[in-house]
């Protein structure tokens, strides 16, 4: 089920993980194959997330409690029960153990090798993210990665989309912005991947255009009625801080949006931006508009919240 340990290292590779971690990841391997209960685990992990392959929203969810009771203890663990670096690590080795299943899956659809690359390649992205956050290595959102490795999302060019139903809570909210798709509508969601370059439009213009023919192309059967994105970068008080032209400001201009004024989300740009969402107020820089805009909105008591935007598309 799990490659090899001569053969894991360029696998690693391939998904982009960073090279920090590769060495302790191939030597944790023959801890976990002799442990009976971590391998059922896995096992069971590999088998919720591969079953139904390509539904929508058809993988087991990630069973976090379990992995935390079976390996907090260990020798690196932290105090307060955190677990240690075999429980970090452990989501790597049951999306290495499923690697074969998506990768299968998406040759059958006929989607090309450096799509599947550049999608799967996301483990190593959210890696270096926890490496940032946490100083050490693991994994940041399994939930996250699961849409990947299920056959749910794609890589394409700037963006990540998500193929998805509206749902009722997002239909309830962009009806406020006018006639809006109805909850049970396929729509594509999509997503801001970190360390990709900038957000400019005309990146954006090429990934919305290579998503129009992906999808048309390997997903004939279903029709998008929008795109939809759920983001703090979509939380219009940032017009206030950056300038017209300002990539942000122009990713916005994409969508009709509504805002949630009664739930602040202060820790999501605090997060993608600095790296750590419980980073200090007082400690926050000011190198960029954007750290400028983040830091000192919420200096002066201001609040930041997630925007929930849409744009229809044609009808592929």
């Amino acid at each position: 089920m799990l490659p090899d340990a001569d053969d894991l290292p360029e696998i690693l590779l391939d998904l982009a993980v960073p090279h920090e971690d590769i060495n302790e990841l191939v030597s944790l391997r023959h801890l976990l194959t002799r442990d009976f209960g971590a391998m059922r685990l896995l096992e069971e992990c590999v088998e919720g997330l591969v079953r139904d392959m390509g539904e929508i929203g058809g993988a087991a969810p990630w069973p976090g409690e379990r992995v935390a009771e079976l390996f907090t203890g260990q020798a690196d663990g932290r105090a307060g029960g955190e677990p240690g670096a075999l429980g970090r690590y452990f989501a790597v080795y049951v999306f290495l153990a499923a690697l074969p299943y998506v990768r299968a899956h998406h040759h059958a659809l006929g989607i090309p090798p450096e799509v599947s690359r550049r999608t799967l390649a996301d483990l190593g992205r959210n890696m270096a993210l926890h490496r940032r956050r946490h100083g050490r290595g693991g994994v940041e959102a399994m939930w996250w990665l699961g849409l990947h490795f299920h056959g749910e999302l794609f890589q394409l060019g700037r963006l990540q989309f998500q193929r998805a139903r509206v749902g009722e809570r997002t239909a309830e909210l962009l009806a406020a912005t006018g006639p809006a798709p109805a909850a049970d509508a396929m729509c594509l969601s999509l997503h801001i991947p970190d360390f990709h370059g900038p957000l400019s439009p005309a990146a954006c213009d090429r990934s919305l255009a290579l998503a129009l023919d992906f999808f048309a192309r390997h997903f004939p059967e279903e029709r998008y009625t929008g795109g939809v994105c759920h983001s703090w970068l979509l939380d219009p008080q940032l017009k206030r801080y950056l300038g017209a032209d300002s990539n942000i400001v122009r990713f916005q201009e994409r969508f009709r949006i509504v805002q949630e004024a009664d739930d602040p989300a202060d820790s999501q740009p605090v997060q993608f931006v600095f790296g750590n969402p419980d980073l200090p107020v007082a400690e926050m820089p000011r190198r960029t508009t954007v750290e400028r805009a983040v830091g000192d909105h919420l200096r002066a008591g201001g609040h930041w919240y997630i925007g929930h935007g849409w744009f229809p598309l044609p009808m592929v």
